[in-house]
């Protein structure tokens, strides 16, 4: 081998050993950018050190009544819920006419009355002048609430404001300089993010306990959609702080699912941009105001979505309408899928509710709904949100129908309304169940419901009926919609050969 071979080979061998050599560290980057990252358990020192003196402890009292003992050994209290419970009088009962009456002892003066412990729970600071945030069931209903620092410093607060509906409530204490919570972001929390929360179980004043993020948007009431985190809460904690790894507040601790009335690794807290939205309001005007429709909904199913067209199982189904309610007079209508208000999309019936609800009385929105295979936008004006009313039943109108057709595959005989009927459920038509077989029966239909539409075609007489009918597939299910009493619902049945 000459020296210019020898030197080529040498060249030839080092590019060779240094593209392999790059390539490992290629290949070994890549291996451990492809592993997960491994990170220890958190530290929550600096988070109690932190946020820990923001977080008070709230005891409540009420007023014992004297409730004078009776012949039968029992306080008057004790036999009305024997009373009630067991239906069985109970002698010398003030109830009981016929009870004989006990004189009071001589020399014996009723007591005062005294005020007594009812109930332990948290909050944490607000605002530095004295706002504390807390839930609405445990201050509800006192007659006094006992607020205590991290210092030892006791304070009778002041309720500003209570709101049932999404259990938050706002007191207030005669005291500055306090050290206030700083308020988190919930639409950056992540489930399987760690969280704690610091607060008062069985009395026990700040204690802390820590977990995880297990869902959001968990809907257990009608205008919350909760966090839910495996953090242990127990009696006590209720109205205490759920904290990020910031150490900013993201939630109130609220409620758990319990079979045994402890901690079974399921607690659920308010979201801060709710309760915040709630206690601005307390603050203003001591009550929260809020928007209503008028119509009672249910959930849009995926079996249901795709046989009426919609596709996506989403929005709110309407399956009643309150008369001369704001959704009335908007045109809405029994069968309609509110698919989004304003823009923002129903994405599952609960949020519907919550939109509303978080929308100022006289607001004009605008409502995107699904009829009959379309999409359509509704102008509706938002009302206050009134007591619920109880629904009257409709009475059986006695005229008798005119006419009745048997359907062949939906196991149905139907028969025209008459103008009684119509008046009565105040609708335009419509063609009355007289009888129904299995196969109706099962897809939930009764005798007396009255269908308004079948697939998206609309009923008003018999005709109707029998041509859409003849018209549907019978390989796939039909969509019902029907009127039982003031209730508007769906049903789907599967035609039979």
């Amino acid at each position: 081998m000459n020296a210019l071979s020898f030197r080529t080979s040498r060249i030839c061998f080092s590019l060779w050993a240094f593209f392999s050599l790059f390539m490992g560290v290629q290949f070994s980057t890549i291996a451990i950018a492809q592993q997960p990252v491994v990170k220890g358990l958190p530290d929550f020192t600096e988070l109690v050190e932190r946020v820990g003196p923001s977080v008070v402890n709230i005891r409540t009292l009420e007023k014992a009544r004297s409730n004078p003992v009776n012949g039968s050994g029992m306080d008057d209290e004790t036999q009305e819920l024997l009373r009630r419970f067991f239906g069985v009088p109970i002698p010398n009962m003030p109830n009981n006419p016929n009870a004989p009456r006990q004189a009071p002892r001589p020399g014996r003066t009723p007591a005062p009355e005294e005020s007594q412990p009812r109930g332990v729970g948290s909050g944490f600071v607000l605002s530095s002048d004295g706002l504390i945030m807390t839930n609405a069931h445990v201050v509800d209903g006192a007659d006094e609430v006992l607020v205590t620092l991290t210092d030892k410093r006791e304070f009778k607060a002041k309720i500003i404001g209570i709101d049932k509906r999404t259990d938050v409530a706002v007191v207030k204490i005669q005291a500055t300089g306090l050290p206030a919570v700083k308020v988190g972001d919930v639409s950056r929390l992540k489930v399987g993010e760690w969280v704690m929360a610091i607060g008062s179980p069985f009395g026990l004043e700040n204690s802390v306990t820590a977990g995880i993020v297990s869902a959001k948007q968990r809907d257990t009431g009608d205008y919350l959609p909760f966090i839910q985190t495996d953090v242990a809460i127990n009696p006590g904690n209720s109205g205490g702080p759920l904290i990020n790894m910031r150490g900013e507040v993201v939630g109130i601790n609220s409620q758990i699912y319990s079979r045994s009335g402890g901690f079974m690794g399921i607690s659920f807290a308010i979201p801060m941009d709710e309760a915040m939205r709630v206690s601005e309001q307390l603050r203003a005007n001591g009550r929260v105001t809020r928007g209503r429709i008028g119509v009672q909904i249910e959930a849009v199913t995926k079996e249901l979505a795709e046989s009426i067209g919609l596709g996506k199982a989403q929005g709110a189904l309407i399956n009643r309408i309150e008369p001369g309610a704001p959704a009335d007079k908007a045109g809405l209508e029994p069968g309609d899928v509110i698919v989004k208000i304003d823009g923002k999309p129903i994405e599952k019936s609960s949020d519907l509710p919550r939109l509303v609800g978080n929308t100022k009385p006289g607001t004009q929105s605008t409502l995107t709904v699904f009829r009959r295979g379309a999409m359509k936008e509704l102008s509706v004006v938002i009302a206050e949100l009134e007591p619920e009313k109880v629904a009257k039943r409709a009475n059986e109108p006695e005229e008798k129908p005119k006419a009745s057709s048997s359907v062949q595959g939906l196991g149905l005989i139907v028969a025209d309304l008459t103008e009684a009927q119509k008046n009565e459920l105040k609708i335009k038509g419509g063609v009355r169940i007289e009888s129904l077989q299995d196969i109706a029966a099962k897809a939930g239909l009764r005798e007396g419901d009255v269908i308004l539409a079948v697939g998206n075609m609309e009923i008003t007489q018999m005709k109707d009926f029998s041509s859409a009918v003849s018209k549907m597939d019978k390989s796939k299910p039909v969509s019902i919609l029907f009127r039982r009493g003031e209730l508007t619902r769906f049903a789907l049945i599967k035609p039979s050969s």
